[in-house]
């Protein structure tokens, strides 16, 4: 019998803000389908939570603390891994969010999510591209957002870094597709993660059950998104089943952005 489907076995997937949310639900499907993972983590208490479950599953996940804002961190790291493994995935899915319109985003609040969204992705991408090509092989998944193409209130830099992180994604589809690096982005509408609990509780105190409803009906299919559900559109997407596919967004978004109108 050949490999079972999705297989990433003798793979090795970088994934960056790998220990939360759609990170950790991305970092553990690929572990658990066979790849070596290592996790690229500012947040040291998050990378020992992971590094617990993986230890408790006999998963392959490394942990390195990056700052991905920083350039020079981000290519010392990416180059001692380069020395030990071959890098065959890249998920660019570190990112901030905010939220406000133009008049209340202030210069402070977009050169951050400028460092994190779109310099972050673009430092990993000017880091690892180069070990890719050398092998003729390689799967980039930036994760976008449907506020990478549909109006969303109150999202302006958000929307705006997103939206750029959408563009980078078919840049580095038409200038390596001869190279055999296959890049594509996820774009999620809600997903329940901890920072959409954090957020209900800091803003809505007292409504939460209340807020959280409200917002799960926002999404045409009436509920939120779960991690794992995008953690499984990114293992279609890292994986050789996926081989004829390439300079393509995937909304995942409960017909957020068809069925909304």
């Amino acid at each position: 019998m050949g490999k079972p489907k999705f297989s990433l076995e003798n793979k090795t997937a970088i994934v960056t803000g790998g220990a939360s949310g759609i990170g950790e639900a991305i970092s553990l499907n690929f572990a658990r389908q066979g790849a070596r993972v290592i996790i690229l983590e500012r947040n040291r208490e998050a990378g020992k939570k992971i590094m617990a479950q993986a230890d408790s599953e006999g998963l392959n996940i490394q942990l390195e603390l990056c700052d991905v804002s920083d350039s020079e961190q981000v290519n010392e790291v990416i180059a001692d891994i380069a020395n030990d493994y071959r890098i065959d995935i890249l998920v660019n899915n570190a990112g901030i969010a905010h939220v406000g319109n133009v008049e209340n985003t202030t210069p402070e609040d977009l050169d951050k999510l400028y460092n994190v969204n779109i310099k972050g992705v673009y430092n990993c991408l000017y880091a690892v591209i180069p070990y890719m090509r050398s092998r003729n092989y390689g799967v980039v998944i930036n994760m976008a957002s449907i506020a990478s193409t549909v109006a969303v209130a109150d999202r302006f830099a958000y929307s705006m870094t997103k939206g750029a992180v959408l563009a980078m994604t078919y840049s580095i589809a038409k200038d390596y597709i001869g190279d055999g690096i296959r890049c594509n982005a996820i774009s999620p509408a809600r997903i329940h993660t901890p920072f959409v609990d954090g957020f209900i509780k800091a803003n809505y105190p007292g409504k939460e059950k209340e807020m959280f409803k409200k917002l799960a009906a926002t999404q045409p299919i009436g509920r939120m998104g779960m991690p794992q559900e995008v953690a499984d559109l990114a293992l279609f997407l890292a994986s050789d089943e996926a081989s004829f596919i390439t300079g393509t967004e995937f909304p995942i978004d409960g017909g957020f952005i068809k069925l909304n109108g």
